[in-house]
C-alpha cells in the first residue's frame, strides 16, 4: 500500500510538472506566431504586398509538418518532439536574424516594379521553419494535456487553461515588440530589431534546457523489448475524428477571418464611415477581439470541470451564428463607441458601426472552440491520439485558406456579405457539437497491442 501511494504521489508530481511545461509551450506557440505581424510591418514598408507573407509562411508550414509531427510523437515521444521543435525554432529565428545582416544588396527577382532582395527570401525561409516549430509544439501540447486530464471535462479544462495562456502571450507579444522597437517607418530595417531576435533565440535556449530537465509522461512509447503489431486501423477510421478534422480546418479559418476582414472593412472609410485614422481604429478594434478570446478561455478554464466540451461548443456556435447574422443585416449607420488599443496611440475610443461590435464579441465564442473540437475529436482514440494530433495540426492551414476565400468574397461583393461564409462554417461546427462528435466506432480496439521478443502478445 505504501509503495502504491508513493508511486501515485510521484506520478502526480510528474503530471503537475508536465502540465506547467505544456502551459509554457502554449505561451511559446503564441510568442513565435505573433512575431510575424510586427516583422511583417517592416517588410511591408519595403514591398507593399509583403505584409502578410511571413504569417502565410507560418501557416503553410502546418500543411507540410502536421502529419510528420504526429508520427514523431509515436516514434520518439512528447519530450523529444518538443526538444526538436525548440531546436528548429532557434534555427528559424537565426535565419530571420541572418536576413538583417546579409543579402540586402543582392537582387533575386522582380515583382511588378519592385525588386525582391535575397534578405527577404532568407526571412521567409526563417518564418517557414518557425512554422515547423510551432506546428510541432501544437502537436505536443494538445494531446499531452488531454491525456494528463484523462480526456472529458478535465482534459478540456486543461486545454482551455493552456489556451488562456496562449491568448495572454498573443496579447502581450505585440505590445512588448512595440515597446522594444518603437515606431516603424519606411527606413526601419530588420537590422534595427535584432535585439528582439536575440531575446527570442535566448528564450528558445532556456526553453530547451527546461524541457530537458523535466520528466514528461510518455503514454505512447513502447519498451525496447516490444514490437508493435501492425495496425489495420488509423484515426481516419473514426467518424467523429474525421468530422472533427474538418471542423478544425473551418474553425481556424473562422477565427482568423473574422478580425482579418473586419480590419479591411473598418479601414475603408467609404464602407465603415470612419473618416479619421481609419486604419488605426480598425487595428485597435480588432485587438479587442483577441482580448475577448483571452477572457472567453479564462471563463472556460473555470467552468470546464463542470460543463462538457460538447455543451460549450453547441452554445458558442449558436451564439456566434446569431451575432454574425445580426452583424450582416445591421446598417452601418447605427454606430457605437468602442475602446481599443494600439502600440502607437495606447488606449483609444472611436465611433464604429454596431456590426463591428457584434463581430468583435464573437471572440468570446471562438475562444472555446479549438479546445472543444480537439477534445471531442480525440475522445476514445487511445493509441491513435498522437497520430490524430498531427492530422489536426495539418488542418490549421485553414487559417490561410478560408480568410483568402472570405477576402475574395469581400472584394467581389461586399465586406459584410463575406461573413455569410463564416456563418455557414459555424453551422457546420454547431452540427459537429450536436451530432458529429459522437463516437460511433467504439468497436475499433484502441489499446496498444505489442508482442515481446518471444512473440507473445501483450
Amino acid at each position: 500500500m505504501t509503495v502504491n501511494k508513493q508511486n501515485t504521489q510521484a506520478q502526480r508530481k510528474t503530471n503537475i510538472m508536465a502540465i506547467v511545461v505544456m502551459f509554457f509551450l502554449f505561451a511559446m506557440i503564441s510568442f513565435v506566431t505573433n512575431l510575424a505581424a510586427p516583422l511583417g510591418t517592416i517588410w511591408k514598408n519595403h514591398y507593399e504586398w509583403a505584409g502578410m507573407m511571413g504569417n502565410m509562411m507560418n501557416f503553410l508550414a502546418y500543411l507540410f509538418m502536421g502529419i510528420p509531427a504526429g508520427n514523431l510523437l509515436v516514434r520518439i515521444g512528447y519530450k523529444k518532439t518538443a526538444l526538436w521543435a525548440m531546436a528548429i525554432g532557434f534555427i528559424g529565428l537565426a535565419l530571420q536574424y541572418l536576413s538583417s545582416i546579409f543579402g540586402a544588396d543582392t537582387d533575386m527577382f522582380a515583382v511588378g516594379s519592385e525588386t525582391v532582395k535575397l534578405n527577404f527570401i532568407i526571412y521567409l525561409l526563417g518564418a517557414f521553419i518557425c512554422g515547423f516549430c510551432v506546428c510541432m509544439l501544437n502537436t505536443v501540447v494538445n494531446p499531452m494535456l488531454t491525456v494528463i486530464g484523462g480526456g472529458g471535462k478535465k482534459g478540456n479544462q486543461l486545454l482551455q487553461t493552456g489556451g488562456s495562456i496562449n491568448s495572454l502571450s498573443g496579447t502581450l507579444t505585440p505590445i512588448f515588440v512595440g515597446m522594444l522597437i518603437g515606431s516603424i517607418s519606411k527606413n526601419t530595417s530588420m537590422a534595427e530589431v535584432t535585439p528582439l531576435l536575440w531575446i527570442a533565440m535566448g528564450v528558445f535556449i532556456v526553453s530547451f534546457l527546461i524541457i530537458t530537465m523535466v520528466r514528461i509522461p510518455e503514454p505512447h512509447i513502447r519498451k525496447n523489448t516490444e514490437r508493435k503489431i501492425k495496425d489495420i486501423h488509423s484515426p481516419w477510421h473514426f467518424r467523429h475524428t474525421v468530422l472533427g478534422v474538418i471542423g478544425i480546418f473551418f474553425y481556424v479559418g473562422v477565427e482568423v477571418g473574422i478580425p482579418g476582414v473586419l480590419i479591411f472593412y473598418l479601414s475603408d472609410s467609404n464602407a465603415s464611415g470612419i473618416k479619421e485614422n481609419a486604419t488605426a481604429v480598425a487595428t485597435a478594434v480588432a485587438a479587442v477581439y483577441w482580448l475577448l478570446m483571452l477572457v472567453g478561455r479564462l471563463i472556460s478554464s473555470v467552468i470546464s470541470g463542470a460543463v462538457s466540451s460538447r455543451i460549450q461548443l453547441i452554445f458558442a456556435s449558436t451564439l456566434a451564428i446569431i451575432l454574425v447574422v445580426a452583424a450582416i443585416y445591421m446598417p452601418a449607420s447605427i454606430r457605437v463607441t468602442m475602446p481599443g488599443y494600439s502600440v502607437e496611440d495606447g488606449f483609444t475610443s472611436a465611433q464604429v458601426p454596431l456590426s463591428a461590435l457584434l463581430l468583435v464579441l464573437m471572440g468570446l465564442c471562438t475562444s472555446v472552440m479549438w479546445g472543444g473540437i480537439f477534445n471531442l475529436a480525440v475522445e476514445g482514440l487511445g493509441k491513435y491520439t498522437a497520430q490524430a494530433s498531427g492530422i489536426f495540426m495539418m488542418m490549421v492551414v485553414g487559417g490561410g485558406v478560408v480568410p483568402l476565400l472570405q477576402n475574395w468574397i469581400a472584394t467581389t461583393y461586399s465586406y459584410m456579405s463575406s461573413y455569410w461564409l463564416v456563418a455557414a462554417l459555424l453551422v457546420y461546427l454547431l452540427y459537429y457539437g450536436m451530432f458529429g462528435c459522437k463516437n460511433v466506432n467504439k468497436d475499433i480496439p484502441v489499446a496498444e497491442e505489442t508482442e515481446n521478443d518471444f512473440g507473445i502478445n501483450q
